[in-house]
């Protein structure tokens, strides 16, 4: 059987040049995205309890946009001031541009790392004699706490959002030649949502290592991973299964 229906555990693209959209009036697919997970924020009562003193850091690690929006959030509901000395140490160059929502990115020291937590370190040991804020959600990447111990960095996590599974009871079914899932959380809430799911025929397309791995753990066949040498981004990885998949298909 040919590949006619994705589902993608993400919001719809808003840019209509999404290669998404172009995947789909390629091969004549239907691509619904729905999101798997939501993210909430903790309150600022909530956040007390953990006994972390914002102003006493003097540099914070984003690894996220969500973590930005986050970390402004409680400072203003905690009347928390932000000193103009406060370095942002930023895991990517995107990341670090959001910052402009909330300062003058000029007047700030803004350091920006690779694309990856492993990179910005280099940054981050150049500078280990502050003390680093990292604002992170309740499901956050390990390697983060283990290459900051590693390397002896003086930190505080703050965890100031949680990823929760969404309600996906609107969607009746998972009936779908393919289901793309970008986080562990994705395949979580699948497996919440649906406690009776059976792959059966359905393909299932991981992005990144964490969810490769939470795939497999959670007793389901893997036919799609990215990134690779070959497919660095998920739509190239597609284009790439679904091209083979309905060639060998066609053949049979």
């Amino acid at each position: 059987m040919k590949i006619k229906k994705i589902l993608v555990s993400q919001p719809k693209p808003q840019n209509e040049k999404s290669p998404y959209f172009e995947l789909a009036k390629k091969h004549n697919l239907k691509i619904d995205f729905r999101s798997f997970i939501h993210i909430e924020g903790i309150a600022a009562k909530e956040f007390r309890q953990s006994r972390i003193n914002i102003s006493s850091h003097s540099a914070v690690i984003f690894t996220s946009k969500t973590a930005i929006d986050h970390f402004f959030r409680i400072c203003e509901e905690m009347r928390v001031p932000i000193p103009d000395s406060l370095k942002y140490f930023c895991v990517s160059g995107s990341i670090a541009n959001y910052l402009q929502k909330y300062i003058v990115y000029r007047k700030r020291k803004v350091f920006v790392g690779i694309n990856n937590f492993k990179g910005l370190m280099d940054l981050i040991l150049k500078h280990n004699k502050e003390k680093f804020l990292v604002p992170l959600s309740d499901m956050h990447k390990p390697e983060i706490p283990e290459q900051l111990d590693k390397n002896k960095i003086n930190y505080s996590i703050a965890i100031l959002y949680r990823t929760i599974c969404s309600d996906l009871s609107d969607l009746s079914d998972v009936n779908y030649d393919i289901l793309v899932f970008f986080s562990p959380s994705g395949i979580k809430s699948l497996l919440k949502n649906f406690p009776d799911f059976k792959q059966n025929n359905t393909k299932i397309a991981a992005f990144g290592p964490t969810t490769t791995r939470a795939v497999k753990k959670a007793g389901l066949h893997l036919h799609i991973e990215a990134p690779t040498s070959k497919a660095p981004s998920m739509t190239m990885a597609l284009e790439q299964y679904i091209t083979n998949h309905n060639k060998n298909n066609k053949q049979a």
